[in-house]
């Protein structure tokens, strides 16, 4: 069965702790800014959690070739470094990230770093060779 439809809100005790937001194919840098900035910080705050849990998969980056989105390591270091900020805020930095997905051998690396950089508060010098590209999408 499909699940993720925007009036799924949970079963039983978890009823109204659910919150999907489904978009549209070629959502890209706007639409998943917007969503963190609209939903998730927000419903972070509402919630107040002891800890925060991210399923981190990179399957909405530009290159994986089973989505249809055209997110940049930037944007992921974005939503990153928002939800850490959230956790830091509501619940001392209680902050787990479990990779779950993404399929780009070439790209996932680069958004993988990006997260790791923002919740961690390190950086390097590696540069993700695609960004200007992906940057550059007129639909971004």
């Amino acid at each position: 069965a499909r699940s993720g439809a925007a009036d799924e809100r949970g079963t039983g005790a978890g009823e109204g702790f659910t919150i999907n937001v489904p978009l549209p194919p070629g959502c890209g840098s706007g639409a998943y800014r917007a969503v963190t900035d609209r939903v998730v910080v927000p419903a972070l705050e509402a919630y107040k959690p002891q800890l925060v849990l991210v399923s981190s998969g990179f399957d909405a980056a530009a290159f994986d070739p089973l989505s249809a989105m055209m997110l940049s390591s930037d944007d992921f270091r974005y939503m990153a470094s928002a939800v850490a900020s959230a956790a830091d805020r509501l619940c001392a930095g209680r902050l787990i990230a479990c990779h779950e997905g993404g399929y780009s051998e070439f790209y996932a690396p680069f958004c993988g770093l990006a997260t790791i950089e923002a919740m961690s508060g390190a950086s390097h010098t590696v540069v993700d060779p695609a960004l200007e590209e992906i940057q550059g999408y007129g639909y971004q």
